[in-house]
């Protein structure tokens, strides 16, 4: 039997008595015979919907529905997709760790008080006595830098715990300090942990003090209980700092490193190991602050090794690298990296120097910042913090570019594919980004001034790294003249133009010359700094 419905030219009784007017057979149709039966339906449905319907008839309903929801077009089907990634990525605590940019070290203890820079494992513990420690002083000066990120020496080179390990009694429990009931690593956590700020350790390899260091077997185990009592005792750590620095005359010492760091990640899934060969984050070769003009966060680690990395690949990293080990670049604000009464803080110069040559060149700047003898920052170092950030802040607040319009090369997906050159001006310096179209191989952006001309000496550049480091080479052109190139960018490219101040600027075109793969770029600024026009740079 054929169930047939009522259209407006041919009148039925009823949901399974009328006749439809198809043009062929009743399950044969045509798509616009299925695009109009619902309204076909509604108006018998208004007719008669105070008629009961039977089991046979509500079936048929659902099969025409049904059929109708296949054969309709999907408003999805044009939308297109990201493209590949380019392998290594970062994993989620790396990309976390560089959205950070600026980060802090807090070196302290008995060095502090012997004014000293390496300890030798004999000092007196009564020496510890910082009268007026403050860790929320400490935190607060963080906070007041933009900073999120801190990091502690637990133990520094000379052995002197500043928590009461079991594990040992040259610590603070032989300190005058609080009777030798205090605890710096508990009350630097808990400031941190009030104001919303994550924290980092430092526990020395090195140790000059314990009696076992020389011996394999008992100092790996001593290191070990002391790394499960900080990582057990203290919460959520984010960043845990080993290097393989120590004396010349200092007794042969072979570290488990592999036993430390499978440890670590036992204990703390979400940190990021430091070292000069990771696994989390690579030493950038130096302690002045600066990486490579070249700068990739990819490297290989079967290359490296803790003490003995070549420093040029470190600093550098290889675009074949198969790890992905984005780089640190550790630096003081002072001469030293403890406190000392002779020595005052670098000027804004040297610190807005340092900023370009490490966030500037894909890198985390990890800033020395030690507290004096009282336990506190002192208060130079606090206002050189607070002029380094008014000044990171007055620089990069206001993008030139928002004032501009954007065009780039090709786009993938086309005009509404979703990849445009608008997502280099918006917010999202990860996830949205500019990407052209695969088949091309000539790729740029160019910003065009809407009104006035632009003013800047600041051009800043950004990957969606979150999708692998692409690009090799790139140059920068203001009115069609080149101003700057360089080679990679990572997650921040900052050219401070090297030709000075860039006035009477109508377009700028950023040029891709080389990439691994498409480029995506998810930022573009052109910002002004003033502060190195008044230090005569």
């Amino acid at each position: 039997m054929w169930y047939t419905y009522t259209t407006q030219k041919s009148k039925g009784k009823g949901p399974h008595s009328g006749t439809y007017s198809f043009s062929h057979s009743p399950f044969f149709f045509t798509q616009s015979d299925l695009l109009d039966y619902p309204k076909h339906y509604q108006r018998w449905e208004k007719k008669n919907m105070a008629k009961p319907y039977n089991s046979l008839s509500c079936l048929v309903v659902s099969f025409f529905i049904t059929l109708l929801q296949l054969i309709t077009p999907s408003q999805q089907e044009n939308i297109t997709p990201p493209p590949l990634p380019i392998l290594p990525l970062p994993n989620y605590a790396q990309l976390k760790w560089q959205q950070r940019e600026l980060i802090m070290f807090h070196h302290f203890g008995v060095n502090t008080f012997t004014d000293s820079e390496w300890g030798t494992g004999h000092e007196n513990p009564a020496i510890f006595n910082p009268t007026r420690l403050d860790a929320n002083q400490w935190i607060d000066t963080a906070v007041q830098a933009g900073v999120t990120l801190v990091i502690l020496t637990a133990k520094h080179h000379d052995g002197f715990c500043l928590w009461p390990s079991k594990y040992t009694d040259h610590s603070v429990i032989r300190s005058p300090w609080k009777n030798g009931q205090g605890d710096v690593v508990r009350e630097f956590v808990n400031a941190a942990k009030a104001r919303g700020v994550d924290v980092g350790l430092y526990l020395s390899p090195w140790d000059l003090h314990d009696r076992t260091y020389g011996l394999n077997k008992e100092y790996n185990e001593h290191y070990l209980a002391q790394l499960q009592e900080l990582l057990n005792k203290y919460g959520d750590v984010k960043e845990i700092w080993f290097d393989g620095a120590k004396g010349s005359n200092a007794p042969n010492m072979t570290y488990y490193f592999d036993d430390w760091f499978a440890m670590v990640k036992e204990l703390q899934s979400a940190i990021n190991i430091f070292s000069d060969a990771g696994p989390g984050i690579r030493w950038v070769g130096n302690e002045n602050g600066f990486s490579g003009s070249t700068s990739w966060s990819t490297i290989n680690r079967t290359l490296l090794s803790i003490p003995n990395s070549n420093v040029d690949y470190l600093n550098t990293g290889d675009p074949q690298g198969t790890d992905w080990l984005p780089p640190e670049c550790d630096v003081s604000i002072r001469t030293g990296w403890f406190w000392h009464k002779s020595q005052a803080p670098k000027n804004l110069s040297d610190l807005l120097e340092i900023y370009y040559k490490s966030v500037g060149r894909n890198c985390v700047l990890l800033l020395n910042v030690p507290p004096n003898t009282q336990g506190l920052i002192s208060d130079s170092d606090v206002q050189r913090l607070k002029d380094f950030r008014s000044a990171i802040d007055t620089i990069f607040s206001t993008n030139l570019a928002n004032n501009c319009s954007i065009k780039a090369s090709s786009q993938r997906g086309g005009k509404n594919g979703g990849f445009g050159p608008e997502y280099m001006l918006d917010n999202d310096h990860l996830w949205t980004y500019w990407a052209p179209r695969d088949d091309k191989d000539d790729h740029w952006i160019e910003l065009k001034t809407k009104s006035k001309p632009l003013r800047f000496n600041v051009v800043r550049i950004q990957e969606a790294i979150g999708l692998g480091q692409r690009i090799k080479m790139h140059e920068i052109y203001v009115d069609g003249k080149k101003i700057a190139n360089g080679t990679t960018i990572g997650y921040k490219k900052l050219h401070r133009l090297e030709k000075g101040t860039v006035s009477n600027a109508y377009s700028v075109r950023i040029k891709i010359i080389g990439s691994r793969g498409p480029p995506l770029i998810s930022s573009v600024g052109l910002h002004f700094d003033s502060f190195g026009i008044q230090m005569g740079r």
